[in-house]
């Protein structure tokens, strides 16, 4: 079935590219989740480029996410992307 989830690796990186545009908020906040469980420190998403609609829900959903320290465009990425650093277990258990 279309609609059936599949399961999403967790690693330092997360294409988005391969999800709907109606889906990638959710799909953000969901990786930020795991990443942070999984005990990540910086993860980086890659929207790509263009208009900057992408780009823009994107850090929208980071800068509103508990467990987003901070975040910033890698301006080194041809695609474009925006890493995050996530707050450590320490901070997290704290509040």
């Amino acid at each position: 079935m279309p609609d059936d989830p599949h399961p999403v690796p967790i690693e330092r990186e997360l294409d988005l590219h391969p999800f709907a545009p109606g889906d990638v908020v959710s799909v953000v906040e969901e990786y930020i989740r795991a990443a942070a469980e999984k005990g990540l420190a910086e993860v980086r998403l890659v929207h790509g480029r263009g208009k900057g609609i992408q780009r823009g829900l994107v850090q929208a959903a980071l800068e509103r996410h508990p467990l987003v320290e901070a975040f910033w465009d890698d301006t080194d990425a041809h695609l474009g992307a925006t890493w995050a650093r996530l707050k450590e277990n320490r901070e997290r258990e704290d509040g």
